[in-house]
């Protein structure tokens, strides 16, 4: 079909571009494009490749809109809080553009899901915040053979590239293993400068505009890592790796089985799940003598036995090693506060005959203060498992989530 006369008139200013044109615009009016995440990456995304006339967007998210998402999240607005990702992402575009056909994913990808999700449309824009997605979509866009616009963010820096092309290296090549898991904060952990997901969210969303037209030089191959607060862009060259056997000899054609496991997400908590699973059966008949000895051998508890031993009256100190801003966003009832870089000067205070269980908001700075706790010669130290944002999940949903 020709462009309408109101297409005609709302791509203007593009049509009149001589690298686009009416054929062009035809050209992305017949795309379509997965955005993977609907936060602070993907909300820019989808806002620009909508305004732009790509004609079907797949808009997958699992989540819900949060009032602690709106400083970076310009999809979503005030009255979206607690509506799902997906359906205020359709609000918000359909009313931007009306021609384009959008498509709603409000699942967890998985490998069960990914592949027939990722097939059906011609480039994927990964906008997702965890390492065990990121390795997911990059296995399931190379196996289908789609190129993979991914972008990443930390505090004021941020980097993007082009992976998954038919000459260009996969994210694998770039990253082979995933780090530590632990060892690099999320946003709730690490914080985010909130205008950077929109930058970096607007790059990714010229990169795959360039894909999808066939114009100009793409990041294939290029990794761009842009730093906001000295506004500098700087590029590093990515090469395919001969050996990659996703991408170069393509001896994988199996998407992996458990992903979070892979990038040792999951392990954690099912240890911490199993050991509090059975430290609870077990310390309903065992003396307080058995539960300190059971604590001390080990590094982590969930937040359900946390506020069950709480509740037995069990001697814990628990410690909140958060800024005193978050301490009065909220906190578990009796905590003490201590902020993590008072820790070094004031653990002298704490008791040492008793345990002590440290938090955080995910508990991340936790850990490092519970490692630093037990080279002091603490021997009781237990870290919250997922900090006060599970505590509120699963304990105490009166605690503010931020």
């Amino acid at each position: 079909m020709p462009l309408s006369s109101d297409e005609l008139r709302r791509y203007a200013r593009q049509l009149v571009l001589p690298q686009l044109g009416r054929d062009g615009q035809e050209r992305l009016r017949a795309s379509s494009v997965l955005v993977a995440g609907l936060g602070g990456l993907g909300s820019p995304v989808a806002l620009y490749l909508a305004a732009a006339g790509v004609g079907r967007l797949g808009l997958l998210d699992f989540d819900t809109v949060a009032l602690h998402n709106l400083h970076r999240q310009v999809l979503h607005g005030t009255a979206s809080v607690d509506d799902a990702k997906v359906d205020s992402a359709r609000r918000r575009l359909e009313d931007l553009n009306p021609h384009v056909r959008l498509d709603t994913w409000q699942t967890v990808l998985s490998s069960a899901n990914a592949r027939g999700i990722v097939s059906d449309y011609d480039i994927v824009v990964d906008g997702t915040d965890s390492f065990s997605t990121r390795y997911l979509i990059n296995d399931a866009c190379v196996l289908e053979r789609k190129p993979n616009v991914q972008a990443s963010i930390h505090r004021f820096e941020g980097q993007l590239s082009v992976f998954g092309a038919e000459s260009g290296p996969c994210y694998r090549c770039l990253h082979p293993e995933p780090p530590p898991a632990g060892s690099v904060p999320n946003c709730a952990e690490g914080g985010v400068f909130g205008v950077l997901p929109g930058l970096m969210g607007m790059l990714q969303a010229t990169e795959t505009l360039k894909l999808l037209l066939g114009v100009g030089d793409p990041l294939i191959g290029r990794l761009l890592i842009v730093e906001t607060l000295g506004m500098r862009f700087r590029e590093v060259q990515v090469e395919r790796d001969p050996q990659c056997e996703w991408c170069a000899t393509r001896e994988r054609t199996e998407l992996l089985a458990d992903y979070a496991a892979f990038c040792g997400e999951s392990a954690a908590a099912t240890t911490a799940g199993s050991a509090a699973g059975s430290s609870a059966a077990g310390t309903e008949v065992a003396s307080a003598a058995t539960a300190d000895a059971e604590l001390a051998a080990r590094r982590e508890i969930a937040p359900a036995e946390l506020s069950m031993r709480l509740a037995r009256g069990e001697g814990l100190l628990v410690v909140d090693v958060r800024e005193p801003w978050e301490h009065d966003v909220g906190s578990i009832e009796g905590a003490q506060l201590m902020p993590m870089q008072s820790v070094p000067a004031g653990h002298g205070s704490l008791p040492r005959d008793r345990t002590i269980v440290v938090y955080c908001h995910h508990g991340m700075r936790s850990a490092m203060v519970a490692d630093y706790l037990r080279a002091a010669g603490f021997s009781r130290v237990l870290n919250l498992e997922g900090g006060i944002d599970r505590w509120s999940v699963e304990v105490d949903p009166s605690v503010p989530r931020y």
